[in-house]
């Protein structure tokens, strides 16, 4: 499906914790087609290079994408100037979704710090059926908590101060949902050592996974080659482009290094 290019209004904005914001975007061309686990690329002003952000909420009814970001830099520092009813340029949507199994599947989601927002649109497709398994440094840096719970998922908060939640990795939390019965799909975005120890449980419990990569991306639509990254298929290593051939892929398909 092709993607589409556009200024659009902003309709809400929130500071969710110190340097992450939520931005709902009114696009109803772009939310019309959006999947969860896309991405979408943003210009902010001033900069060549687009910005590229993950989808966490579709509402097709009011047209309007929602996302979450984390200043980490000048381009996404301007992009957190912007107010309600300003307009942002918008690129999308981009890339590869999760899959969409039957609603009664029994789906884990597990992300950690920025990682956690893409998984929100996903977990809303399976209520009660879904565990969320969420990850972050410290209880100052929790977001998100409560609308995975509004969705109706079991969710499990983890800290590595353990200042809230589970005292430890995201990791621990998910082995332990693991011993308590089977899972259809396992589901993860978040840091490369993150992903890593998620695939390998999940192929230590004989659960399918997939994960959500995130590299630095030029143009977004698998051009300028600069999102590369090692995947497996039939049996020999290649290069592949998380932009375009991405950002989802099996977990046993990434080479972690």
């Amino acid at each position: 499906m092709a993607y589409l290019q556009g200024r659009y209004p902003i309709a809400g904005r929130s500071e969710l914790a110190k340097g992450i914001y939520s931005y709902r975007i009114h696009c109803p061309e772009i939310a019309s087609q959006a999947k969860a686990g896309q991405f979408v690329h943003l210009r902010a002003d001033g900069f060549f290079l687009r910005r590229p952000i993950s989808i966490c909420e579709i509402d097709r009814q009011s047209g309007e994408l929602r996302i979450v970001f984390e200043v980490r830099g000048d381009g996404t520092a301007k992009l957190a100037e912007l107010r309600k009813g300003d307009f942002i340029d918008l690129l999308g949507p981009l890339g590869n979704s999760f899959s969409q199994l039957a609603r009664d599947s029994r789906v884990i989601l597990v992300g950690g710090g920025i990682g956690v927002p893409p998984m929100l649109e996903t977990a809303k497709a399976y209520g009660p059926n879904a565990t969320a398994i969420i990850g972050f440094r410290s209880a100052d840096a929790v977001i998100l908590q409560a609308d995975f719970k509004a969705a109706g998922c079991d969710t499990r908060l983890a800290t590595d101060d353990g200042s809230a939640g589970y005292h430890g990795f995201v990791t621990g939390l998910l082995e332990a949902r693991l011993k308590e019965g089977p899972a259809d799909l396992i589901c993860a975005c978040g840091p490369m050592p993150m992903l890593r120890g998620v695939v390998g449980l999940a192929e230590q419990y004989g659960v399918r996974s997939e994960v959500s990569l995130e590299e630095r991306m030029g143009c977004g639509v698998g051009a300028c080659l600069v999102c590369a990254c090692k995947t497996v298929k039939d049996g020999r290593e290649i290069y592949t482009h998380v932009c375009k051939d991405g950002p989802v892929f099996d977990g046993k398909a990434v080479v972690f290094e």
